[in-house]
């Protein structure tokens, strides 16, 4: 049984759009409804041993510009912003799976604020068509301690020769592309001499291993032994990889912020449905008091945190070049917590039947664990948001 392509929408569309905006939402809310997967396809795919390739279904998204909406029109986008951006993630979040063209977007910002034109019309050009890119950052001694990354690309003549691996990268398996992050300098300080190089994922030597885990093979192992890459696959300024990357995180945390919104709209949509059709002392489960304030103090969260997300998107497109350090880290906390805390509470509401797999809610909670370490653990970002107040 799914609930999703029939549950209620627990939110209205979100106040202060335009006319373009408010008709966008609607439109992406009615395209969720009909693309929905049953409970069968999402348990294949979201289960362990399960891959998660969404091909046809990105097709279909980029048929329509959704997939391009925040990026500029010369390259296939709508020429919309992080906040266009941010509507869309929410709304797909709601319904499907959204990491991998999350991803994507954070990878399409890098290009378009340090490549060269042939890499945007490549990059940014596939992307806005539906084909999906990763960005390897991660190491098996570089997770939380990004700067720690050993993973090298030697100079030679001509270019680069990378060894090392990356893990836990999102797209590698689906990507025609890896953006790596990685040391040209060994001598440099540990944040100096990182450079960004963008690694066909067909490359000799390249080789990606998918990582089993309780939403199936979403993200990889990324192995590079002796990869050679010219001097005209770097991104950016060689050795200011470190840089270029830190000016990506803002965009990065609102999507994710956006993610969890979504998804827990979601949850709360699915337990709505529950409660008002389950029975138990002779009534609707729903009209006990323990139950409706539960939902209402959920709801008001959701609400509240999706103003604030929306919010730091509409600065960030406002202050392009600005880091927004707390309130992006900010955002990526609240929400990723919120989706962790009301998917948890609307499984404990559907008791039995939230932990069956028929309904769905236990998938929803699987989901949702994922985001509370993609793109930053939540203590990390209680760190970097208490070092902007000088603790």
């Amino acid at each position: 049984m799914s609930l999703t392509a029939t549950a209620p929408t627990a939110l209205p569309v979100p106040w202060g759009l335009t006319d373009e905006q408010h008709e966008f939402v609607q439109a992406i809310r009615e395209f969720v409804r009909r693309e929905a997967p049953t409970s069968a396809e999402r348990t294949a795919i979201f289960s362990p041993g399960g891959e998660v390739r969404r091909e046809e279904l990105l097709g279909k998204v980029a048929e329509l510009g959704w997939i391009g909406v925040g990026l500029p029109e010369e390259y296939g986008g709508s020429g919309g912003g992080v906040f266009d951006t941010c509507l869309f993630t929410e709304e797909i979040a709601r319904v499907l799976p959204v990491v991998g063209p999350m991803v994507s977007h954070v990878v399409a910002h890098v290009y378009l604020h340090f490549g060269t034109e042939e890499q945007k019309a490549d990059i940014i050009g596939g992307i806005c068509n539906g084909r999906p890119e990763a960005i390897a950052i991660s190491e098996p001694a570089a997770g939380s301690d990004v700067g720690n990354l050993s993973c090298r690309a030697d100079p030679v003549d001509g270019g680069f020769v990378i060894n090392g691996q990356k893990t836990w990268i999102s797209n590698a398996h689906a990507s025609d592309h890896i953006l790596l992050i990685c040391r040209t300098d060994p001598n440099g300080t540990k944040f100096d001499g990182v450079s960004m190089i963008s690694v066909p994922t067909d490359a000799e030597g390249l080789e990606i291993r998918g990582i089993d885990t309780m939403v199936g093979k979403e993200v990889n192992d990324v192995f590079f032994s002796d990869v050679f890459a010219d001097a005209g696959q770097v991104v950016g300024d060689a050795g200011q990889g470190w840089v270029q990357l830190m000016a990506g995180f803002n965009v990065e945390r609102v999507l994710v912020g956006a993610v969890g919104v979504g998804m827990a709209i979601r949850a709360l949509e699915e337990v709505l449905v529950y409660v008002n059709e389950r029975e138990q002392f002779g009534r609707k489960i729903g009209s006990f008091q323990v139950q409706k304030h539960r939902i209402a103090e959920l709801a008001t969260e959701i609400a509240c945190t999706r103003a604030f997300v929306h919010d730091v998107a509409r600065r960030v497109d406002a202050e392009p070049e600005r880091m927004l350090a707390r309130e992006a880290s900010m955002v990526k906390l609240k929400a990723s917590e919120l989706a962790k805390r009301v998917s948890l509470e609307c499984q404990a509401m559907m008791g039995g039947y939230g932990y069956a797999t028929e309904y769905g809610m236990e998938m929803q909670v699987r989901q949702a664990l994922g985001i509370i370490f993609g793109g930053g653990t939540s203590d990390i970002h209680r760190e970097t948001i208490a070092k902007t107040f000088g603790l």
